[in-house]
């Protein structure tokens, strides 16, 4: 069975699933090649009982476009994070879940997943672009960063907006060049 590469972003009001809430979720799929192939996004109602940390609001206070984005036209998580699931199981291969950072991304998705949908697509797989440019460039994991990486990784890429879409967008290309990276290495 083919991978297809689910690039996934989200935005939160806080740092944890459950006390905090998952605001908006994005994902492009990729082939093996590179190529887009389909993509998702939904904003979500904040959970029962949940209330936004007060730094990530701080932080949001001065996102004001990003927080709209992230806030208009919320849903159900139990709606979405099934629809979720119908779209990750129709794309045509098996969905491994690629994020920057994943650690932070994936403990959302997939505490959504197994909260609201009874199941994660991805199982427990999920791969970090930061660690996979760490390999690339052979330097230390505590270094490593955007602004860190080599310029030409990001020529052409799309903005970094803090909308969920867009940025998994942007970061699937980026994990495509920084692939590439390794494998000329």
């Amino acid at each position: 069975m083919d991978e297809i590469y689910v690039s996934t972003d989200m935005e939160a009001d806080g740092p944890l699933p459950g006390p905090h809430s998952m605001l908006s979720l994005g994902s492009a799929a990729f082939a093996n090649s590179g190529d887009l192939i389909d993509t998702f996004r939904a904003n979500l109602k904040p959970l029962p009982g949940s209330k936004p940390d007060p730094q990530t609001m701080k932080w949001w206070k001065d996102q004001p476009e990003a927080w709209a984005r992230a806030t208009e036209d919320p849903r159900d998580p139990a709606t979405v994070m099934d629809e979720y699931v119908v779209w990750l199981k129709g794309l045509p291969g098996k969905p491994l879940f690629v994020g920057y950072p994943a650690n932070y991304d994936f403990l959302f998705v997939y505490w959504y997943l197994m909260s609201f949908a009874k199941e994660s697509p991805f199982g427990f797989q999920a791969l970090d672009i930061k660690t996979l440019a760490v390999a690339a460039l052979g330097v230390p994991y505590l270094t490593t960063s955007k602004r860190t990486m080599p310029r030409e990784w990001f020529v052409g890429l799309p903005p970094h907006t803090h909308d969920a879409l867009d940025d998994a967008i942007e970061q699937g290309m980026l994990f495509f060049r920084v692939r590439e990276a390794v494998r000329s290495s």
